[in-house]
């Protein structure tokens, strides 16, 4: 993500009254939240969490809070743009539906239902994400120890490990192969803990790929050039169209699980099933793809003018 400047920096010591007060408010209605998951699910909104999770609910939660209190501490010339701020909120807004709402109960029962679940994941909410800078804004909006994180040696190694372009194109990639693996999508979906594993792998790797190939600033400080990042943006559209092509085209179910647990369609027989889900590998990622390439290009040439 972009890098955080003197101005994001300011967002000062400590909490306050008030910020222990949203503190106490986001707990508060997550116990909620987890409460009427756990007792009442018949009264959980369709937009509440089908089975909650405290990690899903409070990295979403603070980071729409740190977020918002950043908009607020920062100068109004270094606040993104307001399309970025929108951009933002409807990719945490998509990652939340995909994760934890009703919408995951059916995407555990159909396949074609849990690769759109994969690509909000993994490519649409990223995208946005990535496109809204929201990094700096974050950090501006959080308590003094996030900001000593992101800036620590540890992290920065680790980030300039994860985020060489091969090793990032081979992660982005590889995971999601991995887990369409059949026997490891089989277990991933009947083992609850594997299943978490799944899903915020996608979501994380997503975030810092699109974050990286996103990046409005040239090199350096950003981790790549933009002429390597709208590679990026090509190289790992072909490897995900040949699996896309390679699920549609499968004659036998090679996804047991969904007949395992039911299809939620009975309708919609296995292959069928299938079908539809390697169009959804196939087609959007593609397209996230091909808007990618364009972003960079654009960033690349805003870039050119300002030197």
């Amino acid at each position: 993500m972009s890098e955080t400047t003197p101005e994001m920096q300011a967002a000062g010591a400590g909490s306050g009254p008030a910020g222990w007060a949203a503190y106490g408010a986001i707990v508060a209605l997550g116990a909620l939240l987890f409460t009427v998951s756990w007792r009442y699910p018949a009264e959980m909104p369709v937009i509440g969490p089908y089975e909650f999770s405290w990690p899903i609910y409070l990295t979403v939660a603070l980071s729409v809070f740190w977020y918002l209190r950043g908009l607020a501490r920062l100068a109004p010339g270094a606040r993104p743009a307001l399309w970025r701020r929108l951009a933002f909120a409807a990719g945490v807004l998509l990652i939340w539906i995909a994760v934890q709402t009703g919408y995951e109960y059916v995407a555990q029962r159909m396949f074609f239902l849990n690769r759109i679940q994969h690509v909000v994941m993994h490519h649409v909410g990223p995208v946005l994400i990535g496109l809204s800078m929201a990094g700096p804004v974050i950090v501006a909006g959080g308590p003094d120890w996030l900001g000593r994180v992101t800036r620590s040696r540890p992290v920065g190694a680790v980030m300039a490990v994860i985020q060489q372009p091969a090793v990032a194109t081979i992660l982005f990639v590889g995971l999601f192969y991995f887990w369409l693996i059949p026997p490891v999508h089989f277990v991933a979906m009947l083992d609850q803990r594997l299943y978490q594993v799944m899903n915020w792998s996608m979501v994380v790797d997503g975030i810092l790929f699109w974050a990286m190939v996103l990046d409005t600033r040239p090199r350096p400080p950003a981790s790549a050039r933009f002429g390597v990042r709208a590679a990026l943006s090509v190289a790992v559209m072909f490897p995900q169209i040949v699996l896309g092509a390679l699920i549609t085209f499968a004659t036998t179910d090679i996804f047991p699980y969904y007949a395992y647990c039911g299809r939620y369609f009975p309708g919609i027989d296995a292959v069928t099933d299938q079908q539809i889900g390697g169009i959804i590998i196939w087609i959007p990622p593609a397209m996230m793809s091909a808007i990618g390439l364009l972003v960079v290009l654009g960033n690349m040439r805003r870039a050119e003018v300002k030197v």
